[in-house]
């Protein structure tokens, strides 16, 4: 088995992976966006009322930053079996290709949930998700924990997210309401 094993995080894996790692890089992926269009019914929300929780959509100028985490080969199965439970709500694993700060590409494994499945929310005005994120809370937390704690972690990492950054704003302004 490959000794170089790696999973990029661009949600709650940037700032909660939740399993032990040998190392850890800064870096991106080409040609994907992160958006905040994935429901929850699971983590940050309920059956009933889904949070919003981040995927990845295609967009060929684009890259997505995170983290990209690596393994032992020894940590495969016991890692994935873990992460496959935690993003089991319409998310696949694949394999890409990402970029590291220091220049140095590697092939890592992410979970995205495509626009197909059965838990896709789909875009809405950035006042819509806000409010959605705002109200639901689920077994892992509140939804407004998992923006905001996304959006502190790609600050700290030097990260520009607009999307990420104006829903934040929005969700903040929605706090400040007496």
């Amino acid at each position: 088995m490959d000794e170089n094993i790696w999973i990029f995080g661009y949600g709650s894996l940037v700032w909660r992976p939740g399993f032990d790692f040998l190392d850890s890089r800064i870096g991106y992926i080409e040609g994907w966006k992160r958006f905040f269009y994935q429901g929850s019914p699971d983590h940050r929300g309920t059956e009933e009322s889904p949070g919003r929780v981040a995927t990845l959509l295609p967009k060929p100028e684009s890259k997505c930053w995170g983290v990209a985490y690596q393994i032992s080969s020894t940590a495969f199965h016991t890692t994935f079996s873990y992460l496959d439970h935690r993003e089991k709500c319409g998310f696949h694993r694949y394999e890409m290709k990402f970029h590291c700060r220091k220049n140095v590409a590697c092939k890592v494994y992410t979970y995205v949930a495509s626009e197909e499945n059965p838990c896709y929310l789909g875009p809405a005005s950035m006042q819509e998700m806000a409010e959605q994120i705002h109200y639901c809370k689920g077994p892992s937390g509140t939804n407004s924990e998992y923006l905001l704690e996304l959006a502190a972690s790609l600050r700290s990492l030097g990260v520009v997210d607009d999307h990420v950054f104006e829903l934040e704003k929005h969700l903040q302004k929605i706090q400040q309401r007496p």
